[in-house]
């Protein structure tokens, strides 16, 4: 039985509309310093492997937990945010909003995301979860959507955004092997995408 704790990054410096991949700002560094004692309370004195997305949020997140563990994140490239089907900034954020509110079905369907096969993008972070099941425990620094796909696929439910992450929140799931159940949420806040 392997105890998975996912946390969102901490605040970005920038928002979707404001940079492709932003670090985070002084808050979000401050949030991941107290992710450290919040993880300790969880775990203990138990050490485990810390899963990041490749985006610099996430890195940047994970360093103090890392540096207190001594060890090094492994960059896993299945966590990371949800695809765009556009570079443009702004155009990216108008779709992400519109996205945010439907589900996995209208986005697969949408002409605007045509090219991009999202059900391979979800079951990449499930089964990135799945690998690592001779763990005590796994710590996976990612995404407010990447979250919420964990969280649906416990729910069985097709909605994009089934809870608000808050930064730097942990939710604890569970993974025996066969599934995953959802243990306890992180904090919510009304968020905005970052």
């Amino acid at each position: 039985m392997t105890k998975i704790l996912m946390v969102r990054h901490g605040k970005a410096a920038a928002g979707w509309d404001g940079s492709h991949d932003p670090g985070l700002d002084a808050l979000g560094q401050s949030q991941a310093q107290a992710l450290v004692g919040a993880i300790e309370n969880i775990m203990g004195s138990i050490k485990a492997s810390i899963i990041t997305s490749p985006l610099l949020r996430c890195q940047e997140t994970a360093r103090p937990l890392a540096e207190k563990w001594g060890i090094e994140p492994v960059i896993d490239v299945r966590v990371r945010e949800l695809p765009s089907p556009t570079e443009d900034l702004s155009r990216r954020t108008l779709w992400l909003k519109r996205v945010m509110q439907g589900s996995w079905h209208d986005l697969q369907t949408d002409p605007e995301s045509a090219g991009v096969d999202y059900s391979i993008w979800k079951n990449g972070i499930l089964d990135a979860l799945k690998e690592h099941n001779d763990q005590e425990f796994i710590v996976i620094i990612s995404h407010f959507i990447a979250i919420n796909v964990v969280y649906g696929a416990t729910q069985k439910s097709d909605a994009v955004v089934g809870f608000m992450p808050d930064n730097c929140s942990i939710s604890q799931f569970e993974y025996d092997g066969q599934s995953i159940q959802c243990l306890d949420l992180g904090d919510e806040a009304k968020t905005v995408v970052n």
